[in-house]
């Protein structure tokens, strides 16, 4: 897998949409892992976000890594969190 791909410090409804666009360029057709140390200043447009990317992803598959215990929990609220980082509760 390439170097991760920062997720931006701030991903939020009014930005979901630009960030999308400018991780998925960046991650291209391959196999991708997204960093989220970055990310401090979020809402639920993050947990689309990365649910979008690993749809878009497939079969090259995509890996979250970095994900603050906010994020954890809040993907746990929408019981996505086995689905963005697999069965590690600490991501």
């Amino acid at each position: 897998m390439a170097d991760p791909i920062r997720v931006p410090e701030r991903v939020v409804f009014a930005n979901a949409t630009q960030v999308l666009d400018t991780l998925s360029g960046a991650a291209g057709t391959g196999a991708a892992r997204f960093d989220l140390s970055a990310c401090s200043a979020f809402d639920s447009s993050l947990i689309a976000v990365l649910l979008e990317l690993k749809r878009r992803a497939g079969t090259a598959g995509c890996a979250v890594s970095g994900a603050s215990s906010n994020v954890v929990k809040l993907a746990r609220l929408y019981g996505v969190d086995q689905v963005l980082f697999g069965s590690r509760s600490d991501a």
